[in-house]
């Protein structure tokens, strides 16, 4: 039957995307990530104190302090209350976090806010010393040079591009996305052929059809319900980023998401087989897990390595583990995301992958197709040693 696989992909797509579970389970990750992008966010939006300044001297020193503060990414509100009494109602009451007092004492509710109290203590110090030397008898001018002393140079041996906290903030949600679609699809393939086997459907259907059109059916249609998961994931993320601002060049957010859908092509199809034979191999839904087993540590093993790359994306470990088909769609996405994997690394991995999974899925279809009609648990090593008899 010409095109059967395409009659049982499109099964797969649609009926696994009206499940109630699968959308369920794509709501609850969508609102999970919108909260996560709102939180981020809002927690990112820097510290901000509100300050009491109560007489001249204070007022101008919490000038100073407002603009100095604003260089460390503090933003400081200045109030100012008609008297001290005021400013003392004002801090026991919470409404600001300190009070400056005729630019001479600092008064706080009980535990005083550090970063706060501390660029105050700076400007005070500079405003004690302007005053001791202008005593001394040196004139206003010669003062402003003393004190107006460069700041230290500071020099990065590993400088960080304008982009790359936030590329690894992205790459990290793009290896989060992997590690979950690869398992959660991956599994999928393994239930499903497993089910169709406890329930006898796959003697019918195999009545019809080649098990090499079924098995690819089942993960072209699951593939595909993945990518467009994924996709929809990727779009929501990124809207809801840019609705908060919590992105600030959005175009590099969408090359991570394109190069995220691509790897997961990549790396699903090379473990849909490995999926599909574990599935073929039991009878049993509850006997699935064991089968599972030495997949599951595989992908959590590359998911760790993919983390580590998003900190450490020139390690050996890194390096090597992009190359290889069963870590590479986790670790070189990272490596793609923060600028360290060249052009020939990247084309030296897709190539692995692409042959693996072109050596792998004739091998796995073949294992498919003589354990998936035998009854009772199936050993790798009679459905091989079949083969070659």
């Amino acid at each position: 039957m010409r095109g059967a696989w395409r009659i049982v992909a499109r099964r797969e797509f649609v009926e696994r995307g009206r499940d109630r579970g699968f959308i369920i389970s794509t709501a609850i990750t969508l609102l999970v990530l919108v909260g996560v992008i709102v939180v981020s966010s809002i927690l990112n939006r820097g510290t901000r104190y509100d300050l009491a300044v109560v007489g001249e001297p204070s007022a101008s020193m919490g000038r100073d302090v407002a603009t100095g503060a604003r260089a460390l990414g503090i933003q400081v509100e200045l109030v100012h209350p008609p008297d001290e009494a005021a400013a003392e109602r004002a801090v026991r009451d919470g409404d600001v976090d300190a009070a400056l007092l005729d630019g001479a004492r600092i008064l706080v509710r009980s535990s005083p806010p550090d970063q706060l109290v501390a660029v105050i203590q700076v400007v005070a110090l500079q405003e004690r010393s302007r005053a001791a030397l202008v005593r001394s008898g040196l004139s206003e001018s010669e003062v402003a040079a003393a004190l107006a002393q460069p700041p230290l140079p500071v020099r990065a041996l590993e400088p960080l591009g304008p982009q790359q906290r936030e590329n690894a903030a992205v790459a990290f949600v793009g290896v989060l996305a992997l590690y979950g679609q690869l398992f959660a699809y991956g599994y999928w393939v393994a239930a499903g052929v497993a089910e169709e086997k406890a329930s006898r459907v796959v003697e019918v259907l195999l009545a019809t059809i080649s098990p090499s059109q079924l098995l690819r059916g089942k993960i072209l249609g699951i593939g595909l319900l993945g990518l467009a998961q994924l996709l929809l994931i990727g779009a929501v993320g990124l809207g809801a980023a840019q609705a908060v601002g919590a992105l600030t060049f959005p175009s590099g957010a969408v090359g991570t998401i394109g190069i995220v859908l691509a790897w997961f092509v990549l790396g699903f199809f090379f473990y849909a087989g490995l999926f599909a034979v574990a599935g073929s191999i039991v009878t049993r839904q509850e006997d699935l897990q064991t089968t599972m087993t030495p997949l599951t540590i595989v992908i959590v093993a590359s998911f760790f390595v993919g983390i580590n790359a998003v900190r450490d994306p020139g390690s050996t470990l890194a390096t090597v583990a992009s190359l290889l088909p069963p870590s590479a769609p986790l670790v070189m996405p990272s490596r793609i995301v923060l600028g360290d994997a060249g052009a020939w690394s990247i084309l030296a991995s897709a190539a692995l992958s692409v042959a693996a999974t072109a050596t792998l899925i004739p091998v796995a279809t073949t294992i498919y197709s003589r354990a998936v009609l035998r009854s009772g648990r199936v050993r790798l090593r009679q459905v091989l040693r079949s083969e070659r008899s």
